[in-house]
């Protein structure tokens, strides 16, 4: 397995769950400054959905990884 990952090496799934973990965190700091609890909920709701993906996207490179090590 690969210890440091970077974005060029992440999967589609990872980069899109860190987007939508990014863009949770921005709308839930917005709603905090506005005084929106709607929107921190939406927020803090994107963040979840986010790390669900990006949970995802690191089962299925973990996956990948293992089969280029261990070929058959």
């Amino acid at each position: 397995m690969r210890a440091n990952k970077d974005l060029s090496s992440m999967n589609k799934e990872q980069v899109k769950g860190v987007a939508k973990i990014v863009a949770g965190k921005v709308q839930e700091e917005t709603g905090n400054l506005i005084g929106s609890a709607e929107q921190v909920v939406r927020g803090v709701t994107r963040q979840v959905a986010g790390k669900a993906q990006k949970g995802r996207g690191d089962v299925k490179q973990i996956i990948k990884d293992f089969n280029e090590d261990h070929p058959k």
